[in-house]
């Protein structure tokens, strides 16, 4: 009883091997002459038909890896690139931007964004990163500033303004630095 088992399973790895040959030498030709996108329709033989499904399955998915590995490598050597390029994601300030001029420009479609109003109060002073373009239209929307973030925003600025009135420097970004502290502040306060 074991023998036929043994026997039986052999059988099977000898008819996979020559269904593998078949299929493969199959697909080279058709590789050769043109790539093809769409699944290839396999006719079932009598040796196919032996298979079980799940061989089959298996089957099927490795011949379609390796002719993926062959279509690549073919693309490569034509000098095709085969990279997905992705979209390029937007910055902080990007975004953050475009959120203070979506709230100026399109009320209705605005909508709060804790995350880029956090950004905006973070680097209100920076004149690099809020341009005096977006400083004026951030001015106004100071003036709704609520709770907690006000408070805060009114302590930081006073506290940079002691920070500022301490050195006597005459270095040109502090001062527009300095210029943009004050008007926060003559606004919040």
């Amino acid at each position: 009883m074991p023998k036929m088992n043994v026997e039986k399973k052999e059988k099977k790895a000898e008819k996979r091997k020559k269904l593998k040959q078949r299929v493969a030498q199959k697909g080279e030709l058709e590789s050769d002459t043109e790539p093809k996108k769409k699944k290839q329709n396999l006719q079932v033989t009598k040796e196919e038909e032996e298979l079980t499904a799940e061989e089959r399955r298996k089957l099927e998915r490795k011949l379609k890896k390796e002719r993926k590995k062959k279509e690549k490598q073919l693309m490569r050597e034509a000098g095709i690139s085969t990279k997905k390029v992705e979209p390029k994601k937007q910055s902080g300030s990007e975004l953050a931007l475009a959120y203070l001029t979506r709230w100026s420009e399109n009320p209705e479609e605005w909508k709060f964004q804790k995350t880029r109003q956090t950004w905006l109060l973070l680097h209100m002073y920076d004149k690099e990163k809020v341009p005096d373009k977006y400083f004026t239209i951030l001015l106004d929307y100071l003036q709704g500033l609520q709770g907690g973030a006000r408070d805060i925003t009114v302590q930081k600025a006073e506290a940079f303004m002691k920070e500022f009135d301490g050195s006597d420097a005459e270095d040109p970004n502090l001062l527009e630095k300095c210029e943009r502290i004050r008007q926060v502040l003559q606004l919040l306060s």
